[in-house]
């Protein structure tokens, strides 16, 4: 099972977190990744931010990302949303 956790941060303080499951096999990794972004998203209520370079490299070091409001295309009420993978099928 995949499982990432997305929480949004203001001033230090956690406002909202979630955890989403993605259980299909046939979706590789990148696209489990994508899902799960798109379904915290939705919960959310937010726009799908924009991956920049500094993201994937530290989602590639860190399986763990932060967007700020500068990859949002609309403005955001919070610092940043948090994505981080909690538990990943091998």
């Amino acid at each position: 099972m995949f499982r990432m956790w997305g929480k949004i941060w203001k001033e230090n303080h956690l406002l909202k977190d979630i955890v989403i499951e993605c259980e299909d096999p046939a979706l590789n990794r990148t696209r489990k990744v994508y899902y799960c972004l798109d379904e915290i998203c939705y919960a959310f209520d937010l726009g799908k931010p924009i991956w920049l370079e500094q993201n994937k490299k530290e989602f590639i070091l860190h399986d763990k990302v932060r967007f700020y409001g500068d990859s949002f295309i609309e403005s955001v009420d919070f610092d940043y949303l948090e994505l981080q993978v909690i538990e990943e099928d091998y």
